[in-house]
């Protein structure tokens, strides 16, 4: 009963989202209405009695109250540091000099495709700085898009490329990464080093011959004709900042690793104090160029409303995902799935697989990574300790299919904000992205396979 039930609940929340719900009171809904069918079907109790508060409906509510507590102090504060910090170098204009600057070195490749896969490649590594897969979307949509087109690429291909190139959320600062390292009780700089950087040495190589090999392919079979043309210079350039403004992105992530078990150990560092650094720094280099103390002031609220956003958007959907896991698990679907798998022969790399498959199917029909990522991070813990494995060896391939899956559906952020700013469709963009994805999600499969299981 409590498996019929809660594949009905489940169902229910999928639709509901696809439909452009809001999904945080969707699965906080879903939640509560698991836990409470839970206790009148006695098939569970939602918090243990010393816990309680004497009263099962309020003992729901608890348990929100208890997880938003700890996650807004602790894991909340690093993604909201995070968000504040990408939100206010966006305003200054320094993330638009970053990418400004790193662009140049592939103008210096005579090959059009060539110069489209390093453009993809050089938007993975600017993902480390600036984590947002839609902010740097638009950023290369404004700096690159335009070079790629006069150098004779489609305006298809350039935006696929573009759409994809933070197909691995895989910064030490990424909000999915600090969720995924926290969860499996890892330091994500550790976690950074040891477990997402070789799964990317794998992946980026792969992806970019499948890009080149996949557009160039696409645009002959459609007739394009590459011609070069010349490139108008970018209206936006009289407001661009100075190009040593390119460095305040990657200070954070430069403090947070260098100060770090990998060298300064003797030096305490984290992300919340490297991103407070950062904003501070940025503002000495905003009052040096405009010498207004006042504008210097006023523009610092762009950081704090970034704070707020990511505590919207951010910290809320990961503690409904919580809350629906947390009914599940109490009305006994997750020990059930176990069982099962177990007395199938699947064993822990099934479980793995299945996992991974649900994520990468939620992502692409919700259009978003986090929402099932989030719903379901809480729940691998328990999962793999029956299972006998590592927390981290079935999260880190679920997290990366999450953001490698969601470049391949025509409605999420990242694809329609590509896709509009390019000029063309979005369902004839995830045509040109389906193939490079895929076979990122082959190689992050089988290089966790290889590597850490």
């Amino acid at each position: 009963m409590g498996i019929i039930l809660s594949l009905l609940v489940t169902f229910w929340v999928g639709y509901l989202i696809v439909k452009k719900y809001k999904p945080q009171p969707v699965l906080f809904m879903a939640g509560l209405i698991l836990m409470f069918a839970a206790v009148a079907l006695g098939l569970g109790q939602i918090l243990p009695v010393k816990d309680s508060t004497g009263s099962v409906l309020f003992d729901a509510f608890e348990f929100i109250k208890q997880t938003m507590s700890s996650r807004a102090a602790g894991l909340g504060m690093n993604i909201m540091a995070v968000g504040g910090f990408a939100r206010y170098m966006d305003h200054i204009g320094a993330s638009k000099a970053l990418v400004k600057l790193t662009i140049r070195p592939l103008l210096a490749l005579r090959s059009p495709y060539l110069v489209m896969a390093g453009a993809w490649v050089l938007g993975m590594f600017l993902g480390l700085c600036i984590n947002s897969a839609s902010g740097l979307a638009m950023l290369l949509m404004v700096t690159v898009f335009p070079v790629l087109i006069s150098l004779g690429v489609s305006r298809l291909s350039a935006t696929a490329v573009i759409a994809t190139t933070l197909c691995l959320d895989w910064s030490p600062s990424d909000t999915g990464t600090i969720l995924s390292a926290t969860t499996a009780g890892i330091d994500p700089v550790l976690y950074w080093t040891n477990y997402q950087i070789p799964i990317a040495i794998a992946v980026i190589p792969i992806v970019a011959v499948l890009h080149y090999v996949t557009q160039k392919w696409f645009d002959k079979r459609d007739g394009h004709v590459v011609q070069a043309t010349e490139l108008v210079a970018d209206e936006a350039d009289a407001n661009m900042p100075p190009m040593i403004y390119a460095i305040l992105p990657a200070l954070p992530l430069a403090l947070i690793l260098a100060f770090s078990s990998l060298w300064i150990t003797w030096i305490k560092m984290d992300i919340i104090k490297a991103m407070f650094i950062g904003v501070a720094i940025g503002m000495i280099f905003e009052y040096v160029r405009c010498r207004d103390g006042k504008k210097v002031l006023a523009d610092i609220q762009s950081f704090f409303d970034g704070l707020g956003l990511q505590m919207a958007n951010v910290i809320t959907l990961i503690v409904a995902g919580e809350t629906f896991a947390k009914g599940l698990m109490t009305i006994g679907t997750i020990d059930a799935i176990i069982a099962s798998a177990q007395s199938s022969g699947f064993g822990a790399a099934g479980m793995i697989l299945v996992m991974v498959g649900i994520i990468a199917i939620a992502s692409v029909v919700m259009g978003s990574g986090n929402a099932p990522f989030f719903a379901f991070a809480a729940l691998t813990p328990v999962v793999a300790a029956k299972m006998s494995v590592a927390p981290v060896v079935m999260l880190l391939p679920m997290h990366f299919a999450a953001s490698a899956a969601r470049a391949i559906s025509p409605i999420t952020a990242v694809i329609v904000v590509a896709s509009s700013m390019g000029g063309v469709s979005p369902f004839d963009v995830v045509k040109r992205t389906a193939i490079p994805m895929i076979g990122a999600l082959i190689v992050i499969i089988v290089a966790n396979f290889v590597l850490f299981y």
